[in-house]
């Protein structure tokens, strides 16, 4: 610790280096202090603080050679504060009360309580993923500032990692960004979505071959998305190519043009997620292949705040009861019915509105 002259001394002294001795200031001195300041007692002080009493005494004497000032009138009956000595314990009381807050705060930090987390959704994972993740994990860490940016392709979300504006991304492999971790968490089976007027709202299941003759509604080919990739070659082994008349980014955009009759779509089933008035979703055949789910971030990125998020991630697939990709078509449509959807089907001549939320079986 560096010697801070005091008396005539003290005044000769320039601010830059009255500043400097501050900065050296030892925090175990302002603790002291503020115990003796509390008791005004350094028996009593000394016993709190688990010190012997020279050992305080020196601790204030160097203080107060620190601070350039005396802090305290020392009798043989009493202790008391110089009025210099009652500035110095409010401002020593703010500064530990500072200290004891950025420790904590660090502290949580390093649990991943604190901090901000940027987060991509690809499009049907915002609707059927994000709800359930961004719940559980708000509650469990409310003090994290948490950044969502859904109805994202994977080449948008790919990018938005390298050049961290995004720190974690929920999207279709395949990835081709080796600066990423990629870690596929499950596959998706694949669902055809139609008007609800549509002949093939009737069926079940859907082989895809029956939608050889159908205009297709589908993400951008240019975009080079994984769920156009999925759907061109799942069609191109069906003997045919796809009649696009219609390209959307949002699969929310997708679902809505399929409700207004402009075509039909090759999804995910998660889409199944979605409350939509119009449309039918039905699996397509077990022999389609399906589409795969995966979530990334940076190698190397060692946030804690990650870390955590990536845990509750794991933690809420694996609670998921019966996910809606993994049932068969007689499933999803459940015997569930609500007074709103069977008046909807009184209305309708019993055909089936909505798309998740309720899955229903046609009267």
């Amino acid at each position: 610790m560096l010697y801070m002259p005091s008396g005539n001394d003290v005044a000769a002294c320039s601010s830059n280096e009255s500043k400097i001795e501050i900065e050296h200031m030892e925090i175990r001195h302002l603790r002291s202090f503020i115990v003796v300041a509390e008791e005004l007692h350094f028996s009593n002080a000394a016993r709190i603080l688990y010190v012997t009493q020279p050992t305080l005494t020196h601790q204030i004497k160097q203080l107060e050679v620190d601070v350039g000032a005396q802090l305290l009138v020392r009798t043989s009956r009493k202790v008391e504060l110089t009025e210099a000595g009652r500035e110095f314990l409010i401002r020593s009381r703010q500064i530990l009360a500072s200290i004891d807050d950025a420790a904590d705060a660090a502290a949580r930090v390093s649990r991943g309580e604190r901090g901000k987390l940027a987060v991509g959704f690809t499009g049907t994972a915002t609707y059927e993923l994000l709800p359930k993740i961004t719940r559980r994990f708000r509650k469990e860490c409310p003090d994290v500032e948490l950044v969502l940016r859904g109805e994202m392709l994977t080449p948008a979300l790919s990018e938005a990692l390298v050049h961290r504006e995004l720190d974690v991304a929920f999207l279709r492999p395949p990835i081709i960004a080796p600066e990423l971790e990629v870690r596929v968490l499950r596959s998706e089976r694949l669902g055809v979505l139609v008007p609800e007027w549509h002949p093939l709202a009737d069926h079940r299941r859907i082989d895809l071959s029956l939608l050889a003759t159908e205009p297709f509604v589908a993400h951008p080919a240019r975009a080079g998305g994984a769920m156009f990739t999925v759907m061109l070659q799942s069609c191109l082994a069906s003997g045919f190519r796809p009649n696009v008349v219609q390209e959307a980014t949002e699969t929310s955009v997708i679902v809505s043009l399929v409700a207004a009759g402009l075509g039909v779509a090759v999804l995910p089933m998660s889409v199944g997620a979605m409350q939509v008035v119009g449309a039918v979703l039905r699996p397509l055949s077990a022999t389609t292949p399906g589409i795969e789910l995966a979530v990334a971030w940076r190698q190397g990125d060692i946030s804690t705040v990650r870390r955590r998020f990536i845990e509750i991630v794991d933690r809420t697939l694996a609670e998921e009861d019966s996910p809606s990709i993994d049932v068969e078509g007689d499933q999803l449509a459940a015997d569930h019915r609500c007074d709103v959807c069977e008046a909807r089907e009184r209305h309708n001549g019993g055909a089936v509105l909505v798309v998740g939320h309720h899955r229903h079986r046609r009267a």
